[in-house]
């Protein structure tokens, strides 16, 4: 059939795959902080008071005063060479690994690229710049090991509602959690061994923090936490170790509510003052190191410890794009990619 010459241009169909990540500023400056963390903050997937209650008080008073410790928290850790954050960095460094390993495979009917939930570049765009490119069919791929909805279902909603606004929809596959999967737990306890060879002395404990959410999303029935301690108990069981080598906490607690406990920032320093003066802390929650890691950990997390008597403190970096990483997200990458080409 001849196309007419007016008829808008048809590319030939290709699958996209998208890495999806929480997100960044674009700056550290007050006002890159203040855009980013109102974006964030706003989102009623992570913080789901009213919001006649909650915008006033975020607008008038929480983003008049945090952005100023925010972008003093990232400029501690900021890529000054590349003028971004940590985050945004592996995170690219992730796609363009996976993008080499999708070609050998597929060739060029696979297109990989990566969005951020918050900040740029943003989900809408990422999916339209895709659609622009011929793709029909996406593969979705949240970066959150454990499901919850502050991370995984808010970066899926944001997906949705990008479709929402398309004429021509791409059909959409998201990517479950992936807390138990043989790769993923392979690649921590690797990540662990490796550090662990590094170091004179073996750790007296392994702390494996994870980011918090309120213990009322627990009740509301959602499984981070249960999926959070699945993650370690494999971990454990794939190192050999007992329960005394491996301990779950939860840090970055905001706001009035109860989080789920124990809070990593006091956990080591009850660690310190019982004897355990030598630990290693891990962030299983997180695919790249962020500010969560890199300062939260490193200076604030490090600070409790050592104040309370602790002595040799080892960060294990996330997974960020190590081999094990890659190898694991291309294995995740084939099943779901199995219904749609060969």
């Amino acid at each position: 059939m001849t196309i007419p010459a007016d008829h808008p241009k048809i590319k030939p169909a290709k699958i996209g795959v998208i890495l999806a990540n929480l997100g960044t500023p674009d700056a550290t400056d007050y006002w890159s902080m203040r855009k980013y963390l109102s974006q964030f903050l706003s989102d009623k997937r992570v913080v789901d008071y009213s919001a006649w209650l909650w915008q006033p008080l975020l607008q008038g008073i929480i983003l008049t005063r945090r952005p100023f410790s925010s972008g003093k928290a990232y400029r501690s850790i900021w890529n000054n060479e590349l003028n971004e954050s940590p985050l945004l960095t592996t995170t690219r460094l992730q796609a363009n690994a996976v993008k080499k390993e999708v070609e050998k495979i597929y060739g060029n009917d696979v297109i990989v690229d990566f969005a951020m939930r918050y900040g740029n570049p943003s989900t809408e765009s990422v999916i339209k710049n895709l659609k622009d490119q011929g793709v029909e069919k996406i593969v979705f791929f949240p970066l959150y090991p454990q499901y919850a909805g502050p991370t995984t279902a808010t970066a899926n909603d944001e997906a949705f509602r990008t479709l929402m606004k398309m004429n021509w929809q791409p059909s959409i596959r998201t990517v479950a959690a992936y807390f138990d999967n043989p790769l993923y737990i392979n690649a921590l306890a690797n990540s662990v061994k490796k550090k662990y060879a590094s170091l004179q002395k073996k750790p007296d404990i392994l702390v494996c923090s994870y980011h918090g959410v309120p213990v009322r999303y627990l009740m509301e029935g959602d499984p981070y936490h249960c999926q959070c301690q699945k993650t370690t108990r494999l971990l454990k069981e794939a190192l050999g170790w007992n329960d005394t080598d491996i301990k779950t906490t939860f840090q970055s607690k905001f706001g009035p509510e109860k989080w789920l406990q124990p809070y990593t920032v006091e956990e080591v320093a009850r660690l310190a003052e019982g004897g355990q003066k030598n630990i290693a802390i891990m962030s299983p929650a997180f695919s790249s190191d962020c500010v969560e890691t890199l300062e939260e950990i490193n200076e604030e997390i490090y600070e409790s410890f050592e104040e309370a008597g602790g002595e040799t403190f080892t960060y294990i970096e996330c997974l960020n794009d190590s081999a094990d990483h890659i190898k694991m997200m291309m294995g995740i990458l084939k099943n779901e990619l199995a219904g749609w080409i060969k």
